[in-house]
């Protein structure tokens, strides 16, 4: 498989990195290891939702810990971005209720509809749909996250109105 390299501009403001020193302040001194996941969050928000291996590094060397460490972190939850993705991620649930509920079919739809396949960003930058592991709500199957929310019972009209709401830029994708 081959990689592509993308550039990213690392912007670490003051605010941001007021942020991160406040989240290091919840653990000891020499646990700041454990402060990675909020901080990847917020370094991940401060920078269009991903983080190029330079963007990684510097958090690594906030946190005084090596490369790799926050590597293996990105690299392993589907939360973390490692190239740049679309303004709004589609984040399909694709576990046993969720597909015994027809999310592939509204996966399939929502990619026609876009005019993408699953993984791929829309031309725009605006789209993105991925299937992910279980969202923990299989109550409310089918369902899809979206941003910090979650869309649930969907139905191919939902997808429309969320599609819509997205181009309008009426919708809301995160809680602070």
């Amino acid at each position: 498989m081959e990689r592509t390299y993308h550039k990213q501009e690392i912007n670490m403001t003051e605010a941001l990195m007021n942020r991160i020193n406040e989240l290091i302040s919840h653990y000891p001194e020499d646990k700041r290891k454990s402060a990675l996941l909020p901080v990847l969050h917020e370094v991940q928000d401060a920078h269009e939702n991903w983080l190029s291996i330079e963007l990684m590094n510097k958090v690594a060397e906030i946190l005084l810990i090596k490369p790799i460490e926050v590597y293996e972190v990105v690299s392993f939850y589907t939360m973390y971005n490692q190239r740049p993705v679309g303004k709004y991620m589609f984040e399909f649930c694709q576990t046993s209720p969720c597909c015994l509920n027809g999310v592939e079919d509204l996966m399939d739809y929502t990619c026609e509809k876009l005019g993408v396949k699953v993984g791929e960003t829309t031309p725009d930058g605006l789209f993105e749909v991925r299937g992910v592991e279980c969202l923990g709500a299989c109550g409310y199957a089918p369902m899809m996250q979206l941003g910090d929310f979650y869309k649930e019972h969907l139905t191919a009209a939902k997808i429309d109105q969320l599609i819509e709401d997205c181009k309008n830029d009426t919708i809301i994708v995160h809680d602070k």
